[in-house]
């Protein structure tokens, strides 16, 4: 089954247009959602939510479309955004007091169960929290009326890498039984290399690739060359950068071909995203 299905959605605005955006992602596992800033993952991201109205395309969750059982599937989905900027005044406790009236699956005890877990103090004010504490606490919220599917938008921003590190493994955690399914957008690719079982990369509202995590990273190859070398491949090349040794660039794996006698590898997520947003010469 699919925790979440996206069909050619649209959306334009007077400077931005995410064009015919199409990916799913299969229940009981977590979805890296890649991309520079301003590239759509956040408008995506609302479209899922219907916190804005789309233009065309179909959104579906656990099978329902969101739009006909929006209701409905909310109660099924928990969000998490890094931040949380209302009744910061309030303590925890008031703000969930608030909250669960809304969620007919509620449970105190699954709450108080997580609340222990994170090290959460509900006597805590909203303010007082960290932003690691924030997050937990979304979680929290989430998972006590039941949520299947999680929506975080850059939840381990500005976390130091133990905290990070703390955050990946719950959410891999959350995922063991095949019950929860993550959708994670992050420009932190590095937590994606450790916990992510997919990605999806959006550039300029397109969705350029959306695959399995190590196919994902073995549609491309990083190349190393001599500079007399690059005229020969240029045509070949998604972006390269200019340096002092020659140069270096991403091509895709299937234009790669071994009698240029030119050193290959692996990239990481963040030299494919670097190497998608230089779309002119770079000299270095």
């Amino acid at each position: 089954m699919l925790a979440l299905e996206i069909k050619n959605l649209n959306k334009k605005y007077e400077h931005f247009h995410l064009k015919d955006v199409s990916f799913q992602l299969e229940k009981g596992y977590i979805m890296g959602f890649i991309g520079a800033n301003g590239a759509g993952k956040t408008t995506t991201i609302k479209a899922i939510l219907n916190l804005i109205h789309k233009d065309s395309g179909e959104i579906s969750i656990l099978g329902k479309e969101m739009t006909k059982h929006e209701l409905e599937l909310k109660q099924e989905i928990g969000s998490a955004f890094g931040d949380i900027n209302f009744y910061t005044r309030n303590k925890v406790k008031t703000l969930t007091n608030v909250i669960k009236k809304f969620y007919h699956n509620w449970n105190d005890e699954a709450y108080y169960n997580y609340l222990k877990r994170f090290n959460l103090n509900e006597k805590k004010k909203i303010a007082e929290l960290s932003t690691g504490m924030k997050v937990k606490y979304s979680l929290a919220i989430a998972l006590s009326h039941g949520a299947k599917l999680l929506i975080l938008d850059e939840p381990t921003s500005g976390l130091d890498p133990v905290a990070r590190d703390n955050l990946l493994d719950i959410f891999q955690e959350l995922v063991e039984d095949g019950e929860i399914s993550i959708l994670f957008s992050t420009h932190i690719t590095t937590d994606l290399e450790k916990c992510a079982d997919y990605i999806t990369f959006i550039d300029n509202g397109h969705i350029i690739n959306s695959s399995e995590k190590e196919e994902f990273i073995d549609t491309y190859r990083l190349v190393n060359g001599k500079e007399e070398q690059l005229d020969l491949i240029k045509d070949q090349l998604i972006a390269y950068k200019k340096n002092s040794f020659g140069f270096t660039a991403l091509i895709h794996t299937k234009d790669f071909d071994p009698s240029w006698n030119i050193k290959s590898t692996l990239p990481s997520l963040e030299e494919i995203m670097i190497y998608f947003a230089k779309k002119e010469i770079v000299h270095v």
